[in-house]
């Protein structure tokens, strides 16, 4: 499969959702969809253009979620279920990572 390797600390934020997920704290309403993504990007695995789409798309909708208490760590109820699939998808070093100019035109 051809596509972009996921950088380090995006592997890193990924295997913390993957150990999150294993602990129980993904909540009822996790997909597979981001169990697979958290899968895939811990693991370091070449990522397609689409999926790097989707990525941007993910982390556009979902900004808000770090507004929810319990989203950063010291904070009650950390970390939340929006925080585990934040995570999933890479984290803050994901949203940095498939914001980069040379995914702008995907």
């Amino acid at each position: 499969m051809s596509g972009h390797q996921p950088p380090q600390d995006v592997a890193h934020a990924a295997q913390r959702a993957v150990d999150w997920i294993n602990d129980g704290k993904a909540g009822s309403g996790f997909t597979d969809t981001g169990h697979k993504r958290a899968q895939q990007l811990a693991e370091r695995e070449p990522v397609p253009e689409g999926d790097i789409k989707k990525m941007q798309q993910y982390f556009k909708r979902h900004a808000v979620d770090s507004d929810a208490e319990g989203f950063n760590q010291g904070e009650q109820g950390y970390p939340t279920p929006g925080r585990v699939a934040w995570d999933a998808w890479g984290g803050d070093p994901g949203r940095e990572w498939v914001s980069r100019e040379k995914f702008k035109n995907l």
